[in-house]
């Protein structure tokens, strides 16, 4: 299905009782979780049985004239983990995060310097389980044209923008495989250019397509 013509209405008035008003919380099983997992079945067993740590990113929609865009970022090279990988800015809740509104918005004025004042959260997507046990809560949030963005070096080697409807067309999502611990993994990919967008990053895009796109 071609969504040009549904991305063309306003991002706020299609999410409106389509994206959560209040964040999901973790519950069993973990079938009811999105997650890489999910496309994996036979890792069910080895899925980390501790706790998940909380996390939450910013899902930044652009809604230029031309069209909406949604910010993305590629990691810096000097991270432990994940790095070069493209993300949404993002990261860990920290124990004086009231939300995980409040922690995806403090991430990004610490990541690429995006004021919240600029950003008007619309809702959350469904949490996704990562493979590294992070329960990541992604906010949906529309940002002010033109926002000025200072990315932080040690974090963030580039900010960049996508055309949504670029991502919301079922036709971009691919599923790729890797070997990983052993194992053949499937996981989404969307590839956009030279940029290579995939794992969490993707399966959120994933999510984001189902909830606001995929009926039409």
């Amino acid at each position: 299905m071609r969504v040009t013509s549904q991305v063309g209405r306003p991002v706020a008035e299609r999410a409106a009782g389509r994206l959560r008003s209040e964040p999901p919380g973790f519950r069993e099983p973990r079938a009811d979780l999105k997650g890489d997992h999910a496309l994996n079945p036979e890792s069910w067993g080895s899925l980390p049985t501790d706790a998940p740590r909380h996390a939450a990113v910013l899902v930044p929609v652009i809604e230029h004239a031309s069209g909406p865009a949604v910010l993305l970022t590629e990691r810096a090279s000097g991270l432990r983990h994940h790095s070069g990988q493209i993300a949404f800015p993002g990261g860990r809740m920290d124990p004086e995060d009231a939300t995980p509104i409040d922690t995806a918005l403090r991430e990004a004025e610490e990541e690429i310097g995006l004021d919240r004042r600029h950003v008007r959260p619309l809702g959350y997507l469904d949490a996704y389980l990562s493979g590294t046990n992070y329960f990541v809560l992604p906010v949906v949030g529309l940002v002010r044209p033109g926002a000025e963005l200072t990315l932080n070096p040690a974090e963030v080697a580039d900010a960049f923008e996508v055309p949504l409807a670029f991502l919301m067309e079922e036709a971009n999502h691919q599923l790729h495989a890797r070997e990983w611990n052993g194992r053949m993994r499937q996981f989404y990919a969307i590839p956009f250019g030279d940029r290579y967008i995939w794992g969490v990053t993707a399966g959120i895009i994933r999510n984001m397509y189902e909830r606001l796109y995929a009926d039409g």
